[in-house]
């Protein structure tokens, strides 16, 4: 269907409109449609996402829940028969990791996550090592590139794994997708958009990922951390820590896939081999069996 008939399926929408392409989406296409009564996004789902290990019922579900704690955007309508979902657009700043790695925001990054974790429970939970597993699995049965190495490291992922396990924090609804361009500054809180890997987390989870999308410093992560929790927490700080690694060599094979399926003009394999090259730092540096150890300590 053509996307002039999609829109004319949302009141909203229908009637005079312009319509102008969002530049950043990486999985998707997206639109800023203005018309008499407000600026909407909408958002076109991309083909085979499914592999990606994406949810567009659950992706909606958290969207909505997500609005209600005053941290998403407002959902207008959801046609999912079109991968068409119909957000508010946020008037506000975007941040991108050069602004994030200022480090003034971070305070404001910690408030928004807690409002997000603090809402009623997502649809379904997020497990990156079960997520990493599944990635794995699409890459080999499809032929798609694999980073040399890649599985040299899956022995260390199971340590990880264990150690991780052994001291799970309560999940909370997380955003679990945090790149920069994900917050948007609007009145001087932070926004969070994009629900598409959204689920039941640590919240560790997603202060490391805050941390290893922007590669903000090990300073800047005991900061947040420290706001988040509103105490110095060195434990957390080895959680996140660690769960930034596990995210980097997850995302790797997103990467990948995407090499494999997308149509979009973007070097996917460039963007993960970054990912990956950080991760194998991280995997082989001397930190990591401490970080194991810390993990372990109570809080």
């Amino acid at each position: 269907m053509a996307l002039d008939d999609v829109l004319d399926l949302v009141p909203e929408l229908q009637g005079e409109r312009r319509v102008e392409p969002l530049a950043g989406g990486l999985t998707n296409t997206n639109y800023r449609v203005t018309t008499p009564g407000g600026s909407y996004v909408v958002r076109i789902a991309g083909k085979d996402t499914g592999l990606l290990a994406i949810d567009r019922a659950n992706e909606i579900h958290n969207t909505v829940a997500a609005a209600e704690t005053g941290v998403g955007a407002p959902v207008v309508a959801a046609l999912p028969e079109h991968d068409a979902l119909v957000l508010e657009f946020l008037e506000g700043e975007v941040m991108d990791a050069e602004k994030l790695r200022r480090g003034d925001r971070l305070e404001a990054i910690a408030e928004a996550c807690r409002r997000l974790h603090g809402g009623r429970r997502f649809r379904q939970d997020f497990d990156m090592f079960a997520i990493q597993r599944g990635y794995v699995q699409v890459v080999q049965e499809r032929g798609f590139r694999l980073p040399d190495r890649y599985l040299e490291f899956e022995p260390r992922v199971r340590e990880l794994e264990h150690a991780m396990r052994l001291r799970s924090e309560p999940t909370v609804p997380c955003n679990n997708d945090l790149l920069a361009e994900n917050f948007i500054e609007v009145g001087g809180a932070m926004r969070l958009i994009d629900y598409e890997y959204s689920g039941n987390n640590e919240p560790s989870f997603e202060l490391g990922n805050v941390w290893s999308e922007s590669n903000l410093s090990l300073e800047q992560l005991d900061e947040l951390v420290t706001h988040y929790y509103r105490r110095p927490l060195r434990n957390k700080v080895a959680r996140a820590r660690l769960w930034g690694l596990m995210s980097k060599y997850g995302w790797t094979l997103w990467g990948s896939i995407q090499d494999g399926i997308s149509d979009l003009d973007f070097d996917f394999w460039g963007w993960a081999m970054e990912k990956y090259d950080r991760a194998v730092i991280e995997f082989e540096g001397p930190e990591f069996e401490r970080l194991l150890a810390d993990v372990k300590r109570p809080d």
